[in-house]
C-alpha cells in the first residue's frame, strides 16, 4: 500500500454491474461513471477517439451478435442507465462477470477476456465482418497527460496485452476486434501534463504492469473456463445478484464480479 490508504481509497475507479433482458436472456454490462474531469482515448465503437468523456460502458452481447448499429445499441444501453454527456461504449461476447483487474501505483486496469478467435494482427486475411471485441481493456491513470502521451499510453497498453497473451501460452496478438480505452485526468489551469506514456515512463510503466496482470489473469481464466464450455452462462430473467455497485471492491449490490489479478505498491519489485 502507499502510506496507510486502503485499496479502495487509492483506486480512482468504481465499476458497477447491471443486467438487462436482451435476445431472450439477462445480459450484463459494466459501467464506470467517471464524471467530469477525465480525458480518454480509445477504440470504442461509441465515443471512440480522443477527448473528454464522462463514462465508459462495456456491454456483453450474445455470441453471433448481428445488429448493424452497434453504436446506436450502446447509446440505448447508456440511456437506460441514466448516462448523459459524452462517453465511450465497448462490446464483447465474453462473460463480463469474469472480469479481472489489477492496480499499480495508482493505475487501475480492468479486462474482460474471451479468446475464442485468437489471431495475429498481420494475419494474411483479416476478418471480413464486424464482431464484438473479445478482449476489452479499460485503464485509468489518475494524472494529467498530454495528447501525445495519451496516445503513447494506448500503445503501451496494447504491448502489455500482447505480452500477457504470449505468457499465457497463446500464439496470437489478440482477437480480430479487441477494444481499448485509456483515461487520464484533465489538467487544471496551470497544471503541467505528463508528456510521455511509453513503457519506461513514470505512468506508462505502471499502466503496462497493471494491464499485463489483468489480461494475463483473464487469459488464464478464460482457458480454464473453456474446457467443456458452450459459452457464458445465461438466465432468462434478472436476479438480485445481476447488480453490483462496486465490482472491483465487492460492493453491497451483489456478489463481486471481478477478480483482482494482484496488487503492487509504488516501488515494490514487479514480476513483469
Amino acid at each position: 500500500m502507499v502510506g496507510c490508504r486502503t485499496m479502495d481509497e487509492q483506486r480512482a475507479v468504481t465499476v458497477e454491474r447491471a443486467g438487462r433482458i436482451e435476445d431472450g436472456a439477462c445480459r450484463h454490462l459494466l459501467l464506470w461513471r467517471a464524471g467530469p474531469g477525465w480525458r480518454m482515448a480509445g477504440s470504442g465503437v461509441l465515443g471512440g477517439g480522443l477527448g473528454e468523456r464522462h463514462w465508459v460502458l462495456n456491454a456483453q452481447v450474445r455470441a453471433g451478435y448481428g445488429r448493424m448499429d452497434p453504436a446506436g445499441h450502446l447509446a440505448e444501453l447508456a440511456a437506460a442507465q441514466g448516462l448523459t454527456g459524452p462517453g465511450m461504449g465497448l462490446m464483447t461476447a465474453a462473460e463480463v462477470d469474469a472480469c479481472t483487474w489489477a492496480e499499480d501505483g495508482g493505475v487501475t486496469a480492468l479486462a474482460t477476456t474471451g479468446i475464442g478467435v485468437p489471431t495475429w494482427a498481420a494475419a494474411p486475411e483479416p476478418a471480413a465482418a464486424y464482431a464484438p471485441g473479445t478482449i476489452n481493456v479499460l485503464a485509468v491513470v489518475p494524472a494529467p497527460v498530454s495528447d501525445a502521451g495519451l496516445v503513447n499510453l494506448l500503445t503501451t497498453a496494447t504491448e502489455a496485452k500482447v505480452q500477457a497473451l504470449l505468457e499465457a501460452g497463446y500464439d496470437c496478438s489478440g482477437t480480430p476486434s479487441d477494444a481499448l480505452c485509456v483515461a487520464v485526468r484533465a489538467a487544471r489551469p496551470g497544471e503541467p501534463a505528463e508528456p510521455f506514456g511509453g513503457p519506461r515512463s513514470s505512468w506508462g510503466s505502471r499502466l503496462a504492469r497493471a494491464v499485463h496482470r489483468a489480461v494475463l489473469a483473464g487469459a488464464r481464466t478464460d482457458r480454464e473456463r473453456r474446457a467443456g464450455w458452450d459459452g457464458p452462462p445465461t438466465h432468462p430473467a434478472a436476479r438480485p445478484d445481476c447488480a453490483c455497485d462496486d465490482v472491483l471492491g465487492g460492493g453491497s449490490g451483489g456478489r463481486p464480479g471481478g477478480r483482482p489479478a494482484g496488487e503492487r505498491s509504488a516501488g515494490e519489485p514487479s514480476a513483469v
